[in-house]
């Protein structure tokens, strides 16, 4: 009887420590739930915060847009604005006196050959940028804003048609007046002239930043010098595949002696 009693003691200690680990698992378990839902709860916060950013990401691109939508349209007013402008290069330090817009009344038409009826006029005219202390390098060019649209037409056609000008001995270049950012887009044009030519492709650049080329009959319009860079380079990697094809599967020629 003592012996089973001793055993029900040994069971009794044994259930009340099963019952000590299970509290024990119960708080631990509790602790891990609330664990788990702080930590549920940083994972929604860093969702929200995701959202947040993305929106902040696609408004930025579109006010990105609407910027780059209105550089363009400010480019274009700027280009407009000068459309009466001519832009001379050539003309050597002192030569255009004080009264530049007289001395080019009297130039003008000497160096394209054109009697204009009425006389030029001009709205203003000016050397661009500082004048130079030490008298030496490159002359500065002459800006001149003419009265009449079409006199300016006028003079920039010859000047295209007829490739630089010369009065007397000196040689003038006689051009448009673009905005900073159209001038730049034109040099960039202008710098994959020798790309066009070595592809073979026709090309001309029209006002105000445009490029038109044409290859195998098929004519194409760009307005960004990156796009026709990147145009060409397709061009070219098609070019040379055309040509390894052609050279792998010409017949080989056996020499005989």
């Amino acid at each position: 009887m003592d012996r089973i009693l001793q055993e029900i003691s040994v069971v009794g200690r044994k259930l009340e420590g099963m019952d000590n680990a299970m509290v024990a698992l119960t708080a631990e378990t509790k602790s891990m739930r609330l664990e788990i839902a702080g930590f549920q709860s940083q994972i929604s916060g860093l969702d929200q915060g995701v959202t947040t950013v993305e929106a902040q990401a696609a408004s930025w691109a579109s006010k990105d847009q609407e910027l780059l939508h209105l550089q363009s349209r400010l480019t274009d007013l700027e280009d407009r604005s000068r459309r009466n402008n001519i832009r001379l290069l050539g003309i050597p330090e002192g030569t255009e006196g004080a009264d530049i817009p007289s001395y080019l009344r009297d130039m003008l038409p000497k160096l394209t050959d054109i009697t204009f009826d009425p006389p030029l006029e001009f709205q203003r005219a000016h050397k661009l940028g500082p004048k130079r202390q030490d008298g030496k390098g490159r002359p500065r060019p002459i800006i001149a804003c003419m009265l009449h649209q079409g006199q300016a037409r006028q003079l920039l056609k010859t000047a295209r048609t007829q490739g630089p000008l010369r009065l007397g001995t000196l040689e003038k270049l006689l051009s448009a007046d673009f905005s900073r950012e159209t001038a730049e887009r034109r040099r960039a044009f202008l710098s994959l002239r020798p790309r066009l030519r070595h592809l073979d492709v026709k090309f001309g650049l029209f006002e105000p930043a445009r490029m038109w080329i044409t290859k195998n009959g098929e004519s194409r319009t760009f307005h960004d010098p990156e796009d026709l860079r990147i145009f060409l380079e397709g061009l070219q990697d098609t070019s040379q595949t055309l040509e390894k094809t052609a050279q792998s599967s010409s017949p080989s020629q056996d020499v005989q002696g």
